[in-house]
């Protein structure tokens, strides 16, 4: 899971910093659940683009996050892409579906 490192600047808003609320929202969960969130391989990635460690996972087109990385041969029906035939997930509730259905995190309330 690549998320966003907290606390950045975007030269377009000056003298502010930032978090991904939705990078934000999958710690909250992670954190909320950490016998499950330690099957979990979680990669915090500076804002800034190029994301190098995320290009080399997923490819330069991928970079938007946060994204799930499924393993080698795994698939989703949430899955919103593949790389190199490793299925990705790049949308916030497909994560946390995907979270729910293959790594027993319990369903957000509707």
């Amino acid at each position: 899971l690549f998320l966003l490192q907290p606390g950045f600047e975007d030269p377009a808003y000056p003298g502010q910093r930032f978090y991904c609320w939705h990078c934000a929202l999958l710690v909250g969960v992670l954190a909320s659940f950490p016998d499950l969130a330690k099957r979990i391989d979680v990669v915090r990635v500076a804002w800034p683009r190029p994301r190098q460690t995320v290009i080399d996972a997923a490819g330069e087109a991928n970079q938007s996050l946060p994204l799930l990385l499924l393993a080698d041969g795994a698939s989703s029906p949430h899955q919103t892409g593949s790389h190199q035939g490793r299925a990705l997930i790049a949308d916030k509730d497909a994560i946390l579906a995907a979270l729910s259905d293959r790594h027993g995190f319990p369903d957000p309330h509707p």
